[in-house]
This record gives C-alpha cells, structure tokens and sequence, in this order.
C-alpha cells in the first residue's frame, strides 16, 4: 500500500503566508494534530515512513509514529514546491495581479513561473522519479509505505498515481495530518 500525509499546522499556515522551501516549524496546534492522527491511524501498518527534511514533515512523521518501530526516510525529493521570492507572502490573494496567484487559480497556466519559483514540469520530475525509484519498487515488493510532506509536493504525487490533469491539482490536496491510501 501507498499512503501519503500532509504535515500539521504551522503559524505560516495559520497567517495565510507561502511556506515553499521555508523551514517553518509545527505550532503547538499541529503537534496536537499529529498526536491526534498517530491515535486514529493507529492500526494501519506501515513498513517505512519517507519524509519531506523540512522541520515540519519530519517533526509531524517523528509524533505520528512515535513508539512504533517504523523507519523515517527523509528525502530531498519531497520538499515542498519552491515559491521562491514569494515565500513568506501573506494574502497574496489580496494582491491584485499577484503573479504567484495563477498558480493557484489557473495550475494549467502556470508555465512560466515568476520570481525563481519552481514549475510544475520541475516538482513533478523530482516526486515522479521518487515515486519511480524508491516508494513504487517497495509498493510493488508488498510494502506499505507512508509519505509526509506537503500541500502542493502532495498534490503532485496523488495527480500522478491518480492521473490528475494539472488543472485540477489542487483538487488533489490533503488537510493537514489526514492520511490518504493512494495504492
């Protein structure tokens, strides 16, 4: 089985800022929610755990699978999607013409993104040969597999085992520390 996370709440998250690449920590609220997902999902087994290196995703992997004898991977491959020099932009929704905004209102037109963001021909290159090279091949060997990561690095990895079209990439997503089965 293929299992994917989103990590827990962050104070980035709260104040509507872009994390991307930024090494922002779990709030108090989101390490209650990992405690509270490590309870729910308590029964459903897993074999390794890969996670995103960012501070967020590995503390919300290291709650969640606290006291079970469960490997934690981390992987650069499942950073987050880089915003570039939008990250720690607030509201950008408030922003009129905020370049960063097609991205999240027209994915299918994101094509030449702005201010040294990443595009989505990059994050899913980089998930897709994850997916190819490590967490498909243990799938395959009868594995079960947790990733923890991210709003937009999830949504790439649930398009493509689902065969998601860009323009519906953010239907894709994932609440914060809700465990989705893809495989």
């Amino acid at each position: 089985m293929l299992y994917i996370m989103r990590h827990g709440e962050t104070d980035w998250n709260v104040r509507r800022k872009l994390q991307g690449h930024t090494n922002v920590p779990l709030n108090d609220n989101g390490r209650k929610m990992a405690q509270k997902a490590a309870e729910e999902y308590k029964d459903v087994h897993f074999d390794v755990c890969y996670c995103s290196p960012l501070i967020r995703a590995k503390e919300t992997a290291e709650i969640f699978l606290k006291g079970r004898d469960i490997p934690i991977i981390t992987d650069d491959r499942l950073q987050e999607m880089s915003f570039g020099e939008f990250e720690g932009l607030a509201y950008s929704f408030e922003i009129p013409n905020c370049p960063i905004n097609t991205l999240f209102l027209k994915p299918e037109d994101y094509t030449d993104p702005p201010g040294g963001a990443e595009s989505f021909d990059e994050l899913f290159a980089r998930t897709g040969e994850f997916l190819r090279e490590t967490a498909m091949p243990l799938v395959d060997a009868g594995k079960d597999v947790l990733i923890v990561g991210h709003g937009a690095m999830n949504s790439s990895i649930v398009c493509q085992v689902r065969n998601i079209p860009v323009k519906d990439f953010w239907k894709a997503g994932i609440d914060n520390c809700k465990l989705m089965k893809l495989i």
